[in-house]
């Protein structure tokens, strides 16, 4: 079945700020048509909204077959809508006063359904609002850019990110790639993935700062581009970051894309690592994002 909806579907494809994207993916809205996922990424007033409105949708519903009845509920003023419905919402919440009561078979038929709908509901409920709570959001954060500069005398990518919580992310492990438009000998174009190798793409601690470098060589897809050529192919930088976050011993994933526009050539980055007179090292994020031609 989804496959014959991707058939029938032209997906758009944009740009926001240089970063090739689907149009109107990524984003809540985007799941109107899928519940589950729908009331696991709307924000938490639309989540708290839309249980609001169901909830009070469904005692209207029982209110309505309450009063088909006009015997049903004991101690209920005959044709009272709000009195049959707050007869559902005790109901439906297991309160249960006393003052109404069921006293037909039609009443307690009803009564029965209302409260395995409420068992069902509140289960629902409770197991999105948990899952909701426990998702393991990533704060961490990427460099405004990327830099191409000789580092040791090779040209060299490097950009920075930064763990936010200032806690222990364990075992963290980064993957770069570099998305470009191909187009093949006969003349199908393609978007094409290509890995690039870092010096460094594991750290059994990732606390505060750190610059991923990847060293541009004869292997290296990067290898002769220059910023006309990166323009040209569309070319992005995706970084894609996984690791255990040791607070909530939850694995943890972080992505960012750097647009060919926010590659930087002949630039550095500004040192934010300095010796204080007292001895200690300090790290500086005012200057994280900061950049100086090299």
């Amino acid at each position: 079945m989804g496959i014959k909806k991707l058939q029938n579907k032209l997906i758009k494809l944009e740009q926001r700020d240089g970063v090739l994207q689907v149009a109107g993916g990524n984003s809540w809205q985007s799941y109107l048509r899928d519940p589950y996922h729908l009331l696991l990424t709307v924000p938490w007033l639309g989540f708290l909204s839309i249980v609001i409105i169901f909830d009070v949708f469904l005692n209207g519903v029982f209110a309505v077959l309450y009063l088909i009845d006009p015997q049903a509920i004991g101690g209920m003023k005959e044709g009272s809508f709000l009195e049959a419905f707050f007869f559902s919402v005790q109901t439906l919440a297991s309160i249960g006063y006393g003052v109404m009561h069921p006293q037909t078979l039609y009443a307690n038929l009803l009564v029965t359904l209302e409260s395995i709908t409420s068992l069902m509901l509140f289960a629902v409920i409770t197991g999105i609002a948990f899952t909701r709570f426990a998702k393991s959001a990533a704060k961490v954060m990427f460099s405004h850019v990327a830099t191409i500069h000789n580092y040791n005398g090779v040209p060299t990518l490097m950009f920075r990110t930064a763990n936010e919580r200032r806690n222990n992310i364990l075992e963290a492990r980064l993957k770069v790639y570099l998305m470009l438009d191909e187009v093949s000998s006969e003349g199908q174009m393609m978007r094409r993935l290509h890995e690039l190798k870092l010096l460094r793409d594991h750290s059994p601690v990732f606390l505060l700062s750190w610059t991923v470098i990847h060293t541009i060589n004869e292997n290296s897809p990067l290898y002769n581009m220059d910023r006309e050529i990166l323009e040209r192919l569309n070319a992005q930088i995706l970084v894609s970051l996984t690791g255990v976050d040791e607070t909530i011993e939850g694995t943890i994933h972080a992505r960012h894309i750097y647009a060919s526009h926010k590659i930087l050539f002949n630039y550095c980055f500004v040192d934010i690592i300095h010796l204080g007179n007292d001895g200690y090292r300090y790290l500086d994020f005012q200057h994280f994002h900061d950049v100086i031609p090299n």
